[in-house]
């Protein structure tokens, strides 16, 4: 590919699936990986390096992990975000860049909701919070989205011009509010969601995590609600 494909994955302790994972990725789309550490403390970082990733120390905040990877990727990137549970297929990264490399599409994100799931994969308030957010969505930009999932793809100069200001877990609801208001070309597409490789999930894995997770993505949907300019454009899709 012309362009530098840079994947992007924040972790925090994700020792147990990060090398599984790296080890799927398919070399021959992915020029750079780069994990975004949040501080992890079980050996994530030294699996990662061994597997040839670039390893930042970004600090903790889900939405700072991906900005600082976006920043220190080439400028001409397209960047690729997912999990390092091992939930999202590596084999469709080259699905989700081919329309940005087309030049049909800006942003591209799967969907886990219409693809498919493994049992378990996905908790039930994971697939309505989807449904709900992307309903809103559609309401204030006339944009559907059906989920929430952190595997996608944007170019790097895209994403930056789209200000992002959320560095916790409402970066992916920020990036697709910001994304429809500013009419970009959006493609939603179908992916296989796995059950996690080890470990917990930090939002799903608990109560205190959903509430924590849950209240922060809510606070972005206001926030990012009351931004919203006078005769904003309808995204195509």
């Amino acid at each position: 590919m012309a362009q530098p494909v840079v994947l992007a994955i924040p972790t925090l302790n994700e020792a147990e699936s990060i090398g599984a994972l790296l080890d799927k990725i398919p070399r021959d789309v992915v020029s750079t990986i780069m994990v975004a550490d949040g501080g992890s403390t079980d050996g994530t970082c030294a699996i990662a390096e061994r597997a040839g990733a670039i390893v930042i120390d970004a600090g903790r905040g889900y939405g700072r992990a991906c900005l600082k990877a976006a920043v220190s990727a080439p400028a001409d990137a397209i960047m690729v975000f997912m999990d390092g549970d091992g939930a999202d297929d590596p084999d469709a990264i080259g699905t989700l860049v081919a329309p940005i490399v087309a030049g049909t599409h800006d942003f591209v994100i799967g969907s886990r909701v219409s693809g498919t799931r493994d049992p378990g994969s996905m908790a039930w308030h994971q697939i309505a919070a989807g449904y709900v957010f992307g309903r809103a969505i559609g309401v204030l930009y006339r944009t559907r989205y059906t989920d929430m999932c952190a595997f996608r793809a944007i170019s790097r100069q895209t994403l930056l011009s789209l200000d992002m200001r959320e560095m916790t877990y409402g970066w992916n609801l920020e990036m697709q509010m910001r994304a429809a208001r500013a009419g970009l070309r959006i493609l939603e597409l179908p992916v296989h969601n796995r059950c996690r490789f080890g470990g917990s999930s930090k939002v799903a894995g608990s109560l205190r995590g959903t509430i924590k997770a849950g209240t922060r993505i809510i606070a972005t949907f206001l926030r990012v609600a009351r931004e919203r300019p006078a005769g904003t454009r309808e995204a195509r899709s």
